[in-house]
């Protein structure tokens, strides 16, 4: 498949998706969010993925936020279906039964952090900032900051951000829990790259009951995300993974998953 905004390689099961727009730092567009959704679609079907990787063109951005030429000849209607593609999109990921590590090289702001935000996880170059600054344009968050952002660092935290603005530096977003590690820029995708080999080595199926899991009860109380977990722990028991796995420690080597659904 083609495309002219992203970009997307496949090594070993990790899918590398690359923003592809450095002279406009990397914003998304209708046609950049409609490509990605095609990508998605492919990443769903491809049984040999394991892990996602989403990184920015260049060294200035990941995704700097939406584009603004774009939305301000929006009117009312136009912007909220714009709004609607955003959501539907960055949701769209956040659902990926496999893993998705940002790997944020720049700015990552407005639908950048947002992006990022649906993300399993985040790391960040030295020189990445973060941040939801739409307040400046008389906006709020609209691909759904304001939902994800205090459901990763709180609700005063996220308030503080949102209604100041405010561009948060790499340092401090870790220090806040936003982001997993920071490292050089000139060793981001080294280091990101190792942890999704690590974790493309894992059994399909643990993986994708793990993250739905943790998923799913984050919306449910203690008992019910319990539960939730009760049943994820007995389906990955039949798989060959597990089967394999557990061979594999009572042989004392090292496990090699196949992945497949059925045994």
């Amino acid at each position: 498949m083609a495309f002219t905004h992203i970009a997307v390689e496949a090594q070993a099961g990790i899918i590398t998706i690359t923003f592809n727009r450095p002279k406009a730092l990397n914003a998304l567009n209708r046609a950049l969010l409609l490509e990605l959704n095609d990508a998605l679609s492919s990443i769903e079907q491809d049984d040999s993925a394991r892990v996602v990787i989403l990184t920015g063109a260049g060294d200035k951005a990941f995704v700097a936020g939406a584009d603004i030429t774009e939305l301000a000849a929006c009117n009312t209607l136009q912007a909220k279906r714009f709004a609607k593609l955003g959501q539907q999109t960055i949701s769209r990921l956040q659902a990926l039964e496999i893993p998705v590590i940002a790997a944020v090289n720049g700015f990552a702001l407005g639908g950048g952090s947002e992006i990022a935000l649906a993300c399993d996880f985040i790391y960040a170059a030295e020189t990445a900032n973060f941040g939801l600054p739409e307040i400046t344009l008389g906006l709020i968050p609209g691909f759904g900051g304001t939902q994800r952002l205090p459901r990763l660092v709180g609700i005063n935290r996220a308030k503080e951000l949102i209604f100041t603005g405010r561009m948060v530096p790499a340092a401090e977003a870790h220090a806040m829990g936003w982001v997993n590690a920071v490292c050089p820029l000139d060793e981001l995708l080294v280091a990101v790259g190792k942890t999704a080999a690590a974790i493309a080595s894992k059994g399909r199926v643990a993986l994708r009951a793990a993250k739905q899991a943790i998923n799913n009860g984050l919306n449910a109380d203690l008992a019910t995300g319990l539960n939730l977990e009760l049943d994820a722990f007995a389906i990955c028991m039949a798989s060959p993974d597990a089967k394999e796995g557990t061979t594999a420690f009572l042989e004392k080597r090292k496990a090699d998953f196949s992945g497949d659904w059925e045994g």
